[in-house]
């Protein structure tokens, strides 16, 4: 792995887990305002119960993406943050909202793809080594 790829994988991750740590609190305490808070789950239709399970997944995702090993587990956090993330932004369409209403999803949707493809090849599946 070249050193501008740890750069762009390190950069991407970071954000990654700031993004998904900081919507995921918010989701796990049912804060009212704030991207994926109590306002904007009711507003997309969806019960409240949904925060719990999303906040506890995005912070057990975030442990899987950063602890070293567990390659599998870290291939389904990144899909876990996909899907989320691109749920979240269908939803936000489905309901007709404005772009910037979707741009945070847009944006950690973006920050998954990059991170999952930058990845070490000690954190992938299967390395290109073996």
């Amino acid at each position: 792995m070249t050193k501008r790829n740890k750069i762009i994988y390190w950069i991407t991750t970071a954000w990654l887990v700031l993004g998904m740590v900081s919507t995921g609190l918010v989701q796990l305490f049912k804060g009212k305002t704030g991207q994926g808070g109590l306002d904007m789950i009711t507003h997309l239709g969806y019960p409240v119960y949904l925060l719990t399970i999303l906040g506890i997944w995005k912070i057990l995702g975030v442990v899987a993406v950063l602890v070293p090993k567990f390659p599998l587990l870290k291939e389904w956090a990144y899909a876990g943050f996909f899907f989320v993330m691109s749920g979240a932004i269908f939803s936000h369409i489905a309901v007709g909202d404005s772009i910037t209403a979707i741009l945070p999803s847009l944006l950690l949707l973006i920050l998954t793809l990059v991170s999952w493809f930058y990845r070490p090849a000690n954190r992938k599946l299967i390395s290109v080594n073996q």
